[in-house]
């Protein structure tokens, strides 16, 4: 039996068909540029262990879960002038969620939560679409990056590439960090427009318009130890939702 047989990945048919799988995870990251010092990666490397660790977590705790591969591509709509910046369509998206959701259906697993690494990754109206085509899953998105206050672990947490992201990467992939002095300083820049800046009208961003380095966000106080810190909650946090959404009947999911 796999040491980890939450992870479909090194699962083999031998477990995976006498296992009854309860909450099926799958980590939904991007490839695309972060600065000069992060790989390109970095997004489905923080899916991937996010995914792993949360679901390790939730089997200690009893619920049957199971990590399917990552994705590997986004929405890089805006980025698409950026080298090898690979760009997934959200109409893509939700036929690859329609195809691992009827995968899921035929082996009875009607719980699927996405582990969102990707900024450009939306799902909230592919949920709502989704409700309709696959009425008997379940399914959610958890933006990782978003759990609790980031301010309470890092000096400025940045928007991508910054001391969040660089500092994750830091301890679950040390080897692929560039020096930090290779880094560009991450700056970015804002709308001109007021309406925008604010926030209350969203619209796309031309990413070689908003930044020189491709980074929103100064890496330089980056540790491995506040990555460390900020993932060990954000994993603690999900394996209790997965807990808890393994154990609740999908048919009593409201408050009395």
């Amino acid at each position: 039996m796999s040491s980890k047989p939450y992870l479909l990945a090194e699962s083999t048919w031998k477990t995976v068909k006498d296992s009854d799988y309860q909450v099926a995870l799958l980590p939904w990251g991007a490839t695309e540029a972060h600065n000069f010092h992060l790989p390109y990666a970095t997004d489905c490397y923080e899916a991937e262990y996010v995914a792993a660790e949360a679901a390790r977590q939730a089997w200690e705790m009893g619920a049957k879960t199971i990590v399917l591969p990552c994705i590997p591509f986004g929405v890089n709509t805006g980025q698409l002038d950026v080298k090898l910046c690979m760009n997934m369509l959200p109409s893509t998206q939700y036929a690859i969620l329609k195809d691992v959701a009827d995968v899921l259906l035929r082996h009875h697993i009607q719980k699927l939560v996405i582990i969102n690494s990707h900024g450009g990754n939306n799902f909230k109206n592919m949920i709502r679409e989704m409700s309709i085509d696959f009425p008997e899953v379940f399914m959610c998105s958890v933006d990782w990056w978003r759990i609790g206050e980031a301010r309470q672990y890092f000096d400025e947490p940045g928007d991508h590439a910054g001391e969040l992201e660089t500092s994750v990467i830091m301890y679950i992939q040390p080897e692929l960090v560039r020096p930090l002095e290779e880094a560009g300083p991450g700056i970015g820049r804002n709308f001109k427009v007021k309406a925008l800046r604010e926030g209350w009208v969203t619209t796309q961003r031309q990413w070689t318009k908003v930044t020189d380095d491709t980074g929103v966000g100064n890496p330089s106080k980056s540790s491995a130890e506040k990555g460390r810190h900020f993932l060990e909650m954000t994993t603690r946090e999900i394996a209790i939702f997965l807990s808890e959404l393994a154990a609740t009947d999908l048919e009593d999911l409201y408050e009395n």
